[in-house]
């Protein structure tokens, strides 16, 4: 038997999980530890015994075995939390590819121990007449003022706010706590939770459930009261009251003295989903966002560890809440690709958020109006069970739906980016009081900045790719890499061959609100999109204005057509349709469906009936079609025969495999070494290989902060053969060395093209 060792993480806090420690494992406990487990060590000179956490195992000492101790016992009781986040964090790693580091800072959230706030009250602690003749004995005495002020203060209200003795009194703390130390007064200490998310109230009373909904809600609960914990995929089209059926289910789960997590894509839907939440739960809520400060994160979990928190909302990294007692996880909105990771590991919300729910004993709810191929794949499967609305809650119907054709608009001498039937449309809401969206599926002022004469575009000098216009009005414009950060003020001449023919192409938002305002002088404008929304509350701001209809027409990108009600908007133009039609991606046609489904589901929410305008110069795309009729059904018809054809996710599982170096060779060389390797483990090469290597090749953007790439994809029909895949790569590739000059970096299923 050989031996095994472990290495153990003793102090949980998120800045010290770097700091691993490695132990012997005894004969006794062989085989029966495992990661994530809780166990008793020596630690130190004095070997006094410390509780850790084991986050690997290996048969590899790493110092002389001479100075390895042994593991002292396994804690029996109940494991908490941290150590199931701690098996998490190991199924990532090995899922994802990482180290185990980087997959426990992903799981970990909170950085670091942040001061509590605390409230402090000064209180009399004496009787009145004591009180009284101590006042007199400070009187006599002129250095006593200080102490006469708060005495006197004191005797008049009992209990002052501290804040207002130190700044209202000007009084010391030491003349405070002599007071205290005196008996005179005792010093109350609260702590006190820092305010995060909105406080506003929903007027309109919560709506009843309709017959169907009800049906869904009671077959969840006896399903989870029957402890059998399913994944559902509920699809229902925009306005069929998906939100109402979540909190039903975790109606439910909190009556059996258990916790949820409620995932959203976007920041920007927290606003209104949270108040929805509080006007049914109270305020047993709470939400995790990137936008919080490391303070207000710090209180939340302190919030979720004491028990005081039954509900948590927030996008992706919400799924790391430390519920120690985790019921259900909902993820609203889950054909998002903001669901996907972008850091490594580039783990999927989706596939961990169903991972954790197993290791919890909890139910997993997926819920879209337009679900991702890959979860409606699974459901006809029978992997996930099928939930479908295919009506409005309140019985309103479906917005009408009118496909311009912009080439058409051309020929008739439009060369606005409104098409006649758009203007038209615009203005009759503007007369009738209702509100309209214009969704434009880009930000800035234009897409590029290029020369007339000879067509050089000006590039960012550390990525492949196009510098975008911002207009700061007040300040000099400036073009702007999207990817580096990298800023330069506007060129007036062409680098390449000197003409001062230049000019700004494509379209953004800012030009769009700008155009929109000189077609209606008199409409109230508010734009929302990455530049607008930078500041914490940036999101709420805009979104509760337009809600209290404060403007007449919201401009945004995606974040504008992403789950928000607004029941006085009857019209939604939706600008460049096509615009993501025809990438290099395989998901392209999905992503196009979706935004196009969702931006018309915003309009005709309320009383009155809505309209959509959908602009494209490829009126006859399937896509477009299907968006036009919000058929999903034909849609992924079509959809998936395309993906079974060219064996793409889901029905075939895929790895992108990227490669970076410095420099452009380098990352060649060494992509080229990978794929051969990889390619000589196969027994078979050729189309029906288990595990098809190909590439590797230059992907769309083949520089990014001076960094270059190169990609190999891998495919299979197993998803356990291409992790095998990915493990045997791993290997070849920290054989080789000098790693700090390149990185290899997986990413299973991608949701963008390399």
């Amino acid at each position: 038997m050989s031996t095994a060792y472990v290495d153990i993480i003793i102090d949980i806090s998120h800045e010290a999980i770097d700091r691993a420690f490695q132990y012997e494992v005894p004969l006794s406990l062989y085989g029966k530890i495992t990661v994530g487990m809780q166990v008793q060590v020596p630690f130190g000179r004095g070997n006094h015994l410390r509780t850790g956490y084991v986050i690997g195992i290996s048969d590899t000492p790493q110092y002389d075995i001479d100075k390895i101790k042994a593991v002292h016992s396994i804690v029996t009781n109940q494991v908490p939390v941290e150590g199931q986040l701690i098996r998490l964090a190991a199924w990532l790693k090995d899922t994802y590819g990482s180290t185990m580091y980087q997959a426990l800072m992903t799981v970990m959230p909170v950085k670091k121990k942040i001061r509590s706030v605390e409230k402090k009250t000064l209180r009399l602690a004496v009787e009145p007449e004591e009180g009284n003749l101590r006042l007199l004995e400070y009187k006599r005495n002129k250095r006593n003022r200080a102490k006469v002020r708060l005495m006197e203060a004191l005797l008049e209200h009992v209990e002052i706010p501290y804040d207002l003795v130190k700044d209202k009194l000007n009084i010391s703390p030491a003349t405070c706590e002599r007071l205290q130390e005196e008996g005179t007064l005792e010093i109350l200490t609260e702590t006190q939770y820092r305010q995060v998310g909105t406080r506003k109230e929903l007027l309109e009373p919560e709506p009843e459930l309709n017959e169907l909904q009800q049906s869904l809600v009671e077959e969840f609960r006896q399903d989870y009261l029957a402890g059998d914990y399913k994944t559902y995929l509920l699809h229902g089209v925009t306005g069929s009251g998906k939100t109402e059926v979540y909190m039903h289910a975790i109606d439910t789960v909190i009556e059996q003295g258990r916790q949820a997590i409620v995932l959203i894509p976007e920041i920007s839907l927290t606003f209104q989903t949270v108040m929805r939440f509080r006007r049914h739960f109270g305020e047993r809520i709470t939400i995790l966002n990137s936008r919080m400060n490391d303070g207000e994160r710090y209180d939340q979990f302190e919030r979720i560890r004491k028990g005081e928190v039954d509900i948590v909302i927030g996008p992706r990294s919400a799924l790391f809440a430390p519920f120690a007692n985790l019921g259900l996880i909902v993820m609203d909105e889950e054909h998002e690709s903001s669901y996907k990771s972008d850091n490594v590991p580039k783990y999927h919300a989706r596939e961990t958020a169903i991972q954790r729910a197993e290791m919890s004993g909890a139910s997993v709810i997926l819920g879209s109006a337009t679900p991702s191929v890959t979860s409606y794949y699974k459901a006809q499967q029978g992997e996930y069970r099928l939930w479908e609305l295919k009506h409005r809650a309140k019985a309103q119907e479906l917005a009408q739906v009118e496909i311009v054709d912009l080439r058409e608009e051309l020929r008739m001498g439009n060369r606005s980016r409104f098409s006649y039937r758009l203007q038209e449309l615009l203005k009759q809401r503007l007369e009738q009081g209702q509100q309209s969206i214009i969704f434009m599926n880009r930000r800035g002022y234009a897409s590029f900045v290029s020369c007339r004469s000879c067509g050089e575009v000006v590039n960012c000098p550390h990525c492949q790719v196009s510098l975008t216009y911002h207009d700061h009005h007040s300040r000099q414009p400036r073009l702007v890499c999207h990817y580096c950060g990298y800023t330069e003020n506007y060129v007036q001449q062409c680098r390449a061959c000197g003409s001062k023919m230049i000019g700004r192409f494509g379209s953004g938002t800012q030009q769009v609100e700008a155009e929109l305002q000189e077609y209606f002088p008199e409409a109230r404008i508010l734009r929302m999109d990455a530049d607008t929304t930078k500041g914490k509350d940036g999101h709420e701001a805009i979104l509760s204005a337009f809600g209290e209809g404060k403007a007449d027409i919201l401009v945004g990108t995606q974040m504008i057509v992403k789950g928000h009600d607004f029941p006085n908007v009857t019209l939604v133009g939706i600008l460049a349709a096509d615009l993501s039609l025809h990438s290099q991606d395989y998901m392209a046609g999905e992503r196009t469906f979706d935004l196009l489904t969702q931006a018309a589901g915003r309009a005709g929410r309320g009383q009155q009936p809505g309209t959509v305008v959908i602009q494209t110069y490829d009126p006859d795309h399937t896509v477009i079609q299907t968006a036009g009729t919000q058929d999903y059904e034909a849609f992924y018809a079509n959809e998936i025969a395309y993906r079974r054809i060219l064996k793409y996710p889901p029905v075939y599982s895929m790895i992108a495999v990227l490669v970076t170096a410095k420099q452009e060779e380098l990352a060649e060389q060494l992509a080229g070494m990978l794929a051969d390797n990889l390619r000589k483990q196969q027994t078979d090469t050729g189309p029906e290989a288990a595990v098809r290597v190909i590439g590797p090749t230059a992907p769309v953007i083949a520089k990014i902060k001076d960094i270059y790439r190169r990609v190999i994809y891998l495919k299979s029909s197993k998803e356990d053969l291409l992790l095998q895949a990915k493990d045997q790569m791993e290997i070849y590739a920290a054989s080789i060395g000098q790693q700090e000059e390149w990185k290899v970096y997986f990413d299973l299923n991608p949701m963008k093209g390399y």
